[in-house]
């Protein structure tokens, strides 16, 4: 169970650089002058980054549970 609980964090981490580095690339482009599409990965970076912390927060419950 932890090591599926690993495997998904790094997911969630890949992804969450995956979408901050395509975000920041937008942006350096200058095409999208309206800001919609950096507002749209944006909110994927958040996300992402919220699923690591559920994530994180899962493996902390279930080492302190085996302690």
């Amino acid at each position: 169970m932890n090591t599926l609980l690993i495997i998904a964090l790094v997911a969630a981490m890949g992804a969450t650089a995956y979408v901050l580095v395509r975000g920041v690339m937008a942006m350096a482009s200058g095409k999208d002058l309206s800001g919609e599409k950096q507002q749209g990965y944006m909110q994927k970076r958040v996300l992402f980054q919220g699923i690591a912390i559920l994530i994180v927060a899962l493996i902390l419950a279930l080492a302190g549970k085996g302690s």
